[in-house]
């Protein structure tokens, strides 16, 4: 099985299964909306070196619920599972729960 790996800065996210709305037994598709993309991190790279050398490691950690930019990330898939890939500073949001 084919497994993806994140490198330098980069956050591969797995997306949360879509919801579809249905109203009266018919379903009714979300289209024309651009909204936010929502989903799980599942690889997180180390970091990178700044330009003075100083090496950043990243903040996210894997399995955090991240909202992403819906033209930000690269949309790839791999053995029929799609994921999304971006830099870390593309993340706009952790989503947490509150108590």
């Amino acid at each position: 099985m084919k497994q993806l790996q994140a490198t330098f800065n980069a956050v591969i996210v797995k997306p949360r299964e879509e919801e579809e709305s249905m109203y009266g037994g018919i379903i009714v598709p979300d289209l024309g909306k651009e909204k936010a993309l929502i989903g799980t991190i599942v690889s997180v790279g180390p970091g990178q070196h700044s330009y003075s050398g100083e090496f950043i490691p990243t903040m996210l950690q894997v399995g955090q619920e991240v909202m992403l930019p819906a033209l930000g990330p690269n949309k790839v898939e791999l053995e029929g599972q799609e994921y999304w890939v971006c830099p870390e500073n593309q993340v706009l949001a952790i989503i947490t729960e509150q108590e």
